[in-house]
């Protein structure tokens, strides 16, 4: 079988604004995870107030913003050759739109990156990870308004020119998951309103979001030798409920409408007329400026990462406006009901290796499980299995002729859930003490799937 190429890129991810805390700390702005108490995840219309007596998980979340060194110093001994976390934009510019930035702010990532590369490790950042500051959206509306693209220029501008000496970067976070319910809010950085058409502003953050990262791929062009760029797209791959001619079409175009439609504009550079005839049939309209396509057209990115946790069955019902998870009656499920289907990572990487034939990095892939520390450490033997079965695939797919570049599952560490909130549903290869109410002592603890790991790393994925 063909091996893993040299100096491929273990590792693990993180997001700023599921592990950071320090909310409010060295000028950073509110954002609008930091408005996001237990109840409020996953839903399109937020309240910007903070009541008190509430629980606010991100306010501390993990506090990996205090304790960088100590975390970084444990993925440099499980082995990882790549660390993928974000930035915060509103630690950068609190408000999103000022002409200077933070500069505690550009201190705090440059001694992360400098933390980093002392032991060897080479840092994968996302600028936009499911969080946009909070005064973005109460003055323009968030990314409904395109004064965003110019925003979002400066942010990415400086952060190139600060940490010029980053090789991998991503622009958007899953930039297609604004399609799944409760995403509108998170990943389009906006709230919805009375009188909106949630649709039609669906596709105006989408165009909005595709300019400005083709204009931030322009300027790291221009600005970092040798540089990996692009957008970030969710991987999974809707499959037909049955062979039925029907089931194979409408499983087609959900792909076409959530996937290729993207991944066409990020990595081709064509916008999709599979939206523009979507758009026509439900009429709606967009703002949009005839050189906006031009530069999308110049300017795509040049490897794709990607997430991938589970393909999906198709659900027609959903699918104009959002995804709805449902189950396939082949596979086994996480606690938390997604489906187990490491076949399904081969079959995503050689789609989009046969479409796109750029190289892939796989920045997302692991299982929540509610766990419990016992004797010091936790044994997480379910995700030593999930992730031994979705590395021989990820091999498979290399075999195939897929070329991969990297993997960094998730997660690095314990983090806030993304879609509730919760500690319980925990990810990571170091466990933190940490609780849903927030309570907990925030000491880490190496899990079984730690050693695990440093093992399949230090054999460079030979040994599972």
């Amino acid at each position: 079988m063909e091996k893993f190429r040299e100096g491929f890129l273990w590792g693990a991810a993180v997001a700023a604004n599921q592990c950071e805390g320090a909310w409010n700390e060295d000028g950073k702005g509110m954002t609008t995870t930091d408005y996001l108490s237990m109840d409020r995840y996953m839903k399109d219309s937020v309240d910007f107030t903070l009541e008190e007596g509430k629980y606010y998980p991100s306010h501390e979340a993990i506090d990996f913003y205090h304790r960088y060194k100590e975390d970084i110093a444990l993925f440099a001994e499980c082995g990882f050759r790549c660390f993928r976390f974000s930035i915060a934009w509103a630690r950068i510019y609190p408000n999103g739109d000022e002409e200077k930035p933070n500069e505690k702010g550009l201190k705090h990532y440059r001694d992360v990156i400098d933390e980093c590369h002392r032991y060897g490790i080479e840092p994968l950042i996302t600028l936009s990870h499911t969080e946009t500051p909070a005064a973005l959206i109460s003055n323009y509306g968030g990314w409904r308004n395109r004064k965003l693209v110019d925003f979002f220029e400066r942010y990415a501008k400086t952060c190139f020119e600060y940490f010029s000496d980053v090789k991998y970067w991503i622009t958007f976070n899953e930039i297609n998951f604004i399609f799944e319910e409760g995403m509108l809010y998170q990943n389009g950085g906006v709230i919805l309103e009375e009188g909106d058409d949630k649709l039609e502003l669906i596709y105006q953050c989408a165009h909005n979001q595709l300019l400005a990262a083709a204009r931030a791929n322009k300027l790291a062009y221009e600005m970092i030798d040798n540089v990996y760029i692009n957008a970030m797209i969710e991987g999974s791959l809707a499959y037909p409920q049955s062979c039925k001619s029907e089931d194979m079409l409408n499983a087609f175009k959900e792909n076409q409408q959530i996937t290729y439609s993207y991944l066409d504009a990020i990595c081709k550079g064509k916008y999709p007329k599979f939206w523009g005839k979507d758009m026509a049939e439900k009429g709606l309209h967009i703002y949009t400026e005839e050189e906006d396509f031009e530069i999308i057209e110049k300017y795509p990115g040049n490897y794709i990462p990607l997430s991938y946790y589970y393909n999906r069955m198709c659900d027609p019902v959903a699918r104009a406006e959002h995804r709805r998870p449902m189950n396939n009656p082949y596979q086994k499920q996480t606690e938390w009901k997604a489906n187990i289907d490491a076949e399904g990572l081969r079959i995503t990487l050689n789609e989009f290796c046969s479409r796109y034939d750029l190289p892939m990095f796989v920045v997302e892939n692991g299982i929540g499980e509610n766990e419990v520390l016992e004797d010091g450490t936790v044994h997480d033997a379910q995700r030593i299995s999930f992730q031994r079965e979705h590395i021989e695939q990820m091999h498979l797919a290399v075999d195939d002729g897929c070329d991969v570049i990297g993997y960094t599952m998730w997660a690095a560490i314990d983090i806030v859930s993304q879609s509730r909130g919760e500690m319980s549903k925990r990810y990571g290869l170091i466990y933190v003490d940490k609780n849903n109410d927030g309570s907990g002592t925030l000491d880490r603890y190496r899990k079984d799937s730690f050693y695990w790991y440093q093992k399949v790393i230090a054999t460079n994925g030979e040994k599972l």
